[in-house]
Order: C-alpha cells, then structure tokens, then sequence
C-alpha cells in the first residue's frame, strides 16, 4: 500500500464510542501517512447517504477538549507523525457564527483523506470514498490527486468495544472548583486571551495547550515564546532551537489549527509578559506547572490597577516511556537529552588520510571532555590529547620552545631552561594582542603534530582517532577533522569543577569560562553533542550510541576510489 507525506484523518464516529477505537485507528493512519496527519472531528456525519454532507459546527464541550487530549496523547505513540487537530468547525456556545464557505488553505495539502466512517460490509465501497473525497475538497486545499482510504475493518472491530466507555475521559482543563462538571458542558468563549511557553520542538503537550487556547479565543490570541534570559535555566540550552525557528513552526501549526483567529506571536523576556500589562487581554491558559506563574500575572496585574485574567490550568500530558534521567511528562528537555549523540548535521568530508575516520572533540573548561576522550578510547579509538602535544612542542628543543623564548623573553624560563607555564600564562591572558603571538607560534605546531599522530593512528590500523581539543575551533583544525563532537554542562556546573579541580576562586573560574567560546558557540558548530552532566554510567551509554552510530555512518560511507 502507498504511504503519504500528508493526510487527512476524517473521524465521523460520536466521540465517547471513538474513544476505545482511537488507538488502532491512529496506528492504522500513521501506516499510510509519515509526515503530517491533520484530523478533522465530524460526529455523527454520514457518508453512506445519497446527499453530499457538509461541514456543521461542533459545540466545544468539556468532552470534546477532552478527547482533543486524548487524541494526541495517543499520537505521542506516533512521533514521526505531526499530529494537527483542526478546530475550525469547534465553536464555544456564545460564538457559533456560520462556518466559512470557503475551503481552508493548509500548509500541507493532503494526499489521501482517511476516514473511520464504517461501511455496511467492511468493503473500500466506491460511492463512499467519492463522498469523502467531496467533503475534503469542499472544506480544505488537498492534492489534485487525491487518494481516499476507509480504515474499517482494518483497525480490526471485532476486538474492540462497540458500547461508549462509562469512564469518562481525564479531564484537561482542571476544575476550578470541588463540584462535579458535565462532559457535556459548553466551554465559555473568550474575545482575546494569551498563552505563553518556550516551544522548542513543537510536541503534542504544546499543542493540547495551544489548542485549548485556540477553542477558548475567538478574536485574537497572544502568544508569548520565551527567549534570551528565560532560556539560561532550561536543560540543555544548547540545544533549544533558534527563536525564529520556533515562532516560525508555532505560527504554521496555529494558522492551520484555527485560521480565522488574529494571532500575535511575541519574544517573552520575563515572567508576566503581555498578560501582565495587556488590558484587553481575558484569560491566561498554564499548565499545571505554570500555575503558580499564572496567579503571579494576576497578583501583577491587581498591583498594576489591571483586572484579574481567568486562568485555564491545563493537565500535563504523560510519557509512557520515559528513559532514565527524563520526565514522566512529554517535554522538550526529555527531546534534547534524546539527541544527545545523535549526529546533528552532515559530515565534513575534507581532504584527510585515506583509512582514519577522525573526530574532534571540544568543550568548555570542566565539561568532563578529557572523560570522554577515555571512554571512547576505551571503545577502541586512538585519542590525541592536543594538551599533550601542546607540553611536547613547549619543551626545551621542542618545535615551538625557541620561536616562544625569543617572542616572550628568557625570564619567561625556569633555572632548568622549561618554559614556566604560569608565567607566560600570566603574560597574555586578558591581553589580545600578546595571546595572538603565542597562539600563531604554538598552533600551527600541534596541528602538525597532531597530523603526525594521526598518520601513526593509520600505521597501527585504527580506524578512529579522536584530537580532543579544547581549543578546536578557535585554532581552526576543524578542517583536520570529520565531525566535531562537543561536551555541554551548564556555566555553574563548569564553575564548580574547576574550583574543586583546579582550586581556583570562583570569580577565576568564570574569568576562565569567559575568555573561551560558549558552549552555544561550540555547538553551534558540532556534528554531535554529549553531557556529562549525570551519572558516570548515564555519560558511558552517551558515548557509546554515539560511538555505534558512529560506526554505522563509516560503514555507511562511500569508499576511497
């Protein structure tokens, strides 16, 4: 059977008996659709008449929010796929106009419409994948050839219940007070109201909030994305997305979800954003772990003459398998701990000695890059340590000792004619001009010696040979290498070590950290990334899918003409 990059997922089956259907019907889609399934709720239509159906609106209950949830919780199982509800047709009570005339324009256009619609025999019945097709091109922008595909039988009915479930659904919006609430109540519409994360990797948590939000608006939402200051305590900064990125994947999705609202995506700098000074604005969606932010926007907003926001805490969506180390939540952190080793762009492929896969490996002081550098020589690869080489090319006789005696003076020199390390280093640190001397001497040296122990590294048959470095990119020798794989730890940890390691201060410390490029800088740069910031054997695991992915893309490459 074909597979698709987009679909769209028709679901005509009254929502409390599509419940305990939904997870084999979404696994049945994403086989024929890999890249983004939108899902259009219809309950109730039939596709099985002699009249075309039309789109009508559905009343935004508590249980359709609900089901919203439930419908990408499920999807979590589906990650390749980018699951997006549409909410077109979902009207609050006090705003159900008519629905548009026109067909809605997705930044997808649909391949194939999918649909649970049961016909009578279980049979790909021709009449009613004509209506299918009729009803999706009559309310979205599709593909001109657009394909149909019945799901039933194949998400298989003889093993599900056909009664509703009597367990209603966990709620997602968390009531606001003690007394039991009806599934089947309408949600109150909002004219404006905010919403605010850093949506890094737009996932299916993100959307369950945006959605609510999108539902509860019917004029204009605002939505604040948090950047600069806001991101410094996030896990795995590094890693987090550009802003522009972000704003640009969370504007797609939203203009897709619900099209006729006014969205107004802004920077968020600081803990209240426009929902602290924004009058217009009528509520404030959180989830449960914003809340407490939430009722400090209200108790800003109170101090600040401004009315109170109604705020919507939303329920945190569970991960079904959270590896260890990751929360029990789906989130962005528990994504970037994931691609922690995975190779994050192409290759370099330049000019180096047939026979010797070489990578090279960066990080800032403290960043564990030495413990690495062990671990994967424990893996079976010849490492170069460019300190090493650095001492070598400094001693007496050494390529770079005469070159630095006459740049730098005799009294840089112990009584034994050694360079005295500190001294010299005292001499250019903080001062550009004389760093720059030093550093046009001593690293085309290690670079040259470095290629020597590359070429021994071939000699002995090794087939990778890591230059761990922590000077790498500043020295340019990333053309030296095929990858750049670089160890992250947050500034404070880095700080930490190199107090209890070196015995510096920790205002020396950061002076270190600061006269060295960013971990940002360095992987902004890299092929892959590592942290050492858990457990040795957390660390160990790390190193070794990256050494096995490692070994698959060598095997992988092209060989040497």
């Amino acid at each position: 059977m074909a597979v698709f990059r987009s679909g769209l997922l028709v679901l005509t089956t009254p929502l409390a008996s599509l419940v305990p259907r939904l997870a084999p019907i979404l696994t049945s889609a994403a086989r024929l659709v890999n890249h983004t399934l939108y899902v259009h709720l219809q309950p109730g239509m039939n596709l099985g008449g002699p009249a075309q159906p039309q789109s009508s609106p559905v009343q935004a209950t508590f249980e359709v929010i609900d089901f919203i949830t439930h419908l990408y919780a499920g999807a979590d199982l589906h990650r390749h796929l980018d699951v997006r509800i549409l909410l077109t047709n979902i009207r609050t009570k006090s705003f159900l106009p008519p629905l548009p005339s026109s067909v809605q324009n997705l930044a997808h256009p649909p391949e194939v419409v999918l649909t649970d619609f049961q016909t009578l025999d279980g049979s790909q019945y021709n009449p009613v994948k004509q209506q299918l097709e009729r009803y999706a091109t009559s309310c979205y922008s599709c593909c001109p050839q657009l394909s149909s595909v019945l799901l039933y039988p194949d998400y298989g009915p003889g093993m599900l219940p056909v009664q509703p479930l009597d367990v209603p659904l966990p709620s997602t919006i968390r009531p606001a007070s003690p007394v039991a609430r009806s599934a089947k109540q309408p949600v109150r519409g909002h004219q404006r109201g905010a919403v605010g994360g850093t949506f890094d990797r737009l996932h299916n948590a993100h959307k369950v909030l945006l959605s609510v939000a999108c539902i509860l608006a019917q004029e204009q939402l605002v939505v604040g994305v948090a950047d600069k200051d806001l991101l410094k305590s996030k896990l795995l900064p590094e890693l987090l997305q550009p802003y522009t990125e972000r704003v640009e994947h969370l504007s797609e999705f939203l203009v897709d979800i619900k099209p006729s609202l006014s969205f107004d995506l802004i920077p968020l700098l600081d803990p209240y954003g426009p929902a602290g000074s924004d009058p217009s604005l009528e509520f404030l969606v959180v989830s449960e772990e914003t809340y407490r932010g939430g009722m400090a926007v209200n108790r800003f907003r109170l101090e600040n003459g401004l009315e109170e926001l109604t705020l919507y805490q939303i329920q945190l969506l569970k991960d079904l398998n959270p590896k260890e180390n990751e929360e029990d939540k789906v989130s962005s952190s528990s994504f970037r701990q994931q691609m922690l080793g995975n190779l994050l762009r192409p290759p370099h492929r330049p000019e180096l000695p047939p026979g010797c896969y070489v990578i090279g490996l960066t990080g800032i002081s403290g960043s564990g890059k030495s413990s690495v550098a062990q671990r994967l020589k424990g893996l079976g690869a010849y490492v170069i340590d460019s300190d090493q080489l650095g001492h070598r090319s400094y001693a007496p006789g050494g390529p770079a000792y005469q070159p630095v005696v006459e740049a730098f003076g005799t009294d840089i020199l112990h009584k034994d004619g050694t360079i005295n390390r500190k001294v010299l280093g005292s001499r250019v640190f903080g001062n550009k001009k004389q760093l720059k001397i030093l550093t046009d001497i001593v690293w085309p040296v290690i670079a040259k010696l470095a290629r020597e122990e590359v070429d021994q590294a071939v000699a002995e048959g090794k087939r990778v040979c890591v230059i761990d470095a922590a000077v790498l990119l500043e020295a340019g020798w990333q053309n030296m290498v095929h990858e750049v794989w670089t160890v992250v730890i947050p500034e404070t940890e880095a700080v930490r070590r190199i107090v209890e390691r070196d015995g510096l201060s920790e205002a020396a410390a950061q002076s270190r950290l600061q006269s060295q490029m960013s971990g940002q800088q360095l992987v902004d740069q890299s092929h892959v990334v590592l942290s050492t910031l858990w457990e040795p054997h957390v660390t160990q695991r790390q190193v070794e899918k990256a050494w096995a992915l490692l070994q698959k893309r060598i095997s992988e490459a092209p060989s040497d003409p």
